[in-house]
C-alpha cells in the first residue's frame, strides 16, 4: 500500500471558519469537518484580511462595489473605501505566505473580502452582478495560481471535497519534489506513481504528461518541472466522474488477468458494475482491488497514488 506522507500539510483558511469570532457582527462561522476531521492532518494558517486590514470587530459590514473584475470594497452604510487599505496589507501578507509553504487555501462562501467566487457586486449603475470574487481571494490566486483553492460553501459537496482534499495532499507530494532537489530520475518517480491518479481526472493531459516525461533526460530541467507541474494542477481541476473511476479500475484490474480466478474477477466485475450503477461508493472497489494487490504482490499497482490518495480516516471514498 502506498505510503501516505506523515507530515503535516500547511493550509490557508478563513480564520471564522476555524470557530474565531472575527466576523463583522463579532461571529464564527465553525466548519466541524475542516477543524476536527481534516485539521488532523493539516497545519492551518489562519487570516482574517478584514481584521488583519486594520477593521474592528465588531464592524461595519461591507460589500463590492464597481465593475466585476475590479471591484472595491466599500461599507454598506458610510461607504469608506477599505480597497487600497486591504490591498497594501494583501501585499506584504503575501510575501509572508510565501514562506508558510502553503498546499492549499480555503476561503469563506459569502465573504466580500474572501469569497471564491459567486459574489454579489454592486455595479455603479445600479446593476447587480452574482460574478464577483472577494478582494483578498484574487490576490492569493493571482499570485499562487497553481495552488488549490475552494470555499468553506462548495466543499460541502462530497465529490467537491474529494477532489479539493486529493488535490491538497498531491500538490504536498510534488512541492516535496520540487523541495527536495528535482531531478529526471524524481520526476519518473512521481509520474510512475501517480499516473492512475492522473488518468482519472483527463485523460488527454495524462497523455500529454507522460510525452513530456518521454523527454527528461535531455529537457532543461526547470523548463520541463515548471511545463510539467502546470500540466499536473491542470488536470486535477478536472473533476473525475463515476465512468472515469469505472475506466482506471478496469483498467487495474487488467494486471490480474495471469493471477486472479475466475470467481475473483467475476466479482470485481460485479463491484464494479454496482459502483457504475451509483449502488455502492467508490471505496468498496478500491479495497478489493488492494486487497488483490497485497495478495498477489503487484509492485506496479502498489506504488499507485490512486489507490490510497489520501489517509482513510477522511473517509471520502466513502460518499462518491
Amino acid at each position: 500500500m502506498t505510503e501516505i506522507e506523515t507530515g503535516k500539510i500547511r493550509i490557508g483558511i478563513a480564520r471564522c471558519l476555524l470557530g474565531e469570532n472575527v466576523r463583522y457582527d463579532g461571529s464564527q462561522k465553525l466548519d466541524r469537518y475542516l477543524r476536527d476531521v481534516l485539521g488532523q492532518f493539516v497545519d492551518w494558517v489562519p487570516v482574517c484580511p478584514e481584521v488583519e486590514t486594520g477593521m474592528g470587530i465588531p464592524r461595519e459590514a461591507v460589500r463590492l462595489v464597481g465593475e466585476v473584475e475590479n471591484p472595491r470594497l466599500v461599507g454598506r452604510k458610510s461607504g469608506e473605501d477599505w480597497t487600497g487599505r486591504m490591498q497594501e496589507w494583501g501585499r506584504k501578507k503575501l510575501a509572508l505566505l510565501d514562506k508558510e509553504n502553503l498546499s492549499g487555501y480555503i476561503f469563506k462562501h459569502g465573504s466580500p473580502s474572501n469569497a471564491l467566487g459567486r459574489m454579489k457586486v454592486f455595479g455603479d449603475n445600479g446593476q447587480i452582478f452574482y460574478s464577483g470574487t472577494g478582494i483578498w481571494a484574487r490576490m492569493v490566486m493571482d499570485h499562487f495560481p497553481s495552488l488549490p483553492c475552494e470555499d468553506d460553501g462548495r466543499l460541502h459537496d462530497a465529490g467537491i471535497r474529494e477532489n479539493f482534499i486529493n488535490r491538497i495532499f498531491t500538490f504536498k507530494r510534488w512541492r516535496d519534489v520540487v523541495r527536495g532537489g528535482y531531478s529526471p530520475a524524481k520526476l519518473v518517480d512521481f509520474h510512475t506513481r501517480h499516473k492512475m491518479l492522473i488518468m482519472v481526472h483527463n485523460e488527454a493531459i495524462y497523455r500529454k504528461m507522460g510525452k513530456l516525461v518521454a523527454t527528461a533526460g535531455s529537457a532543461d530541467p526547470a523548463a520541463l518541472s515548471d511545463e510539467y507541474e502546470a500540466n499536473l494542477f491542470k488536470a486535477l481541476t478536472y473533476r473525475p466522474t463515476v465512468k472515469k473511476h469505472v475506466n482506471v479500475l478496469t483498467h487495474a484490474l487488467g494486471h490480474f488477468k495471469k493471477d486472479i480466478s475466475a470467481d475473483e474477477k467475476q466479482e470485481m466485475l460485479e463491484l464494479i458494475d454496482r459502483f457504475h450503477k451509483k449502488l455502492i461508493p467508490l471505496i468498496v472497489p478500491v479495497t478489493m482491488l488492494n486487497h488483490y494487490v497485497r495478495k498477489y504482490d503487484k509492485s506496479y499497482l502498489e506504488q499507485q497514488i490512486y489507490l490510497t490518495p489520501y489517509p482513510a480516516e477522511l473517509m471520502l471514498r466513502n460518499h462518491v
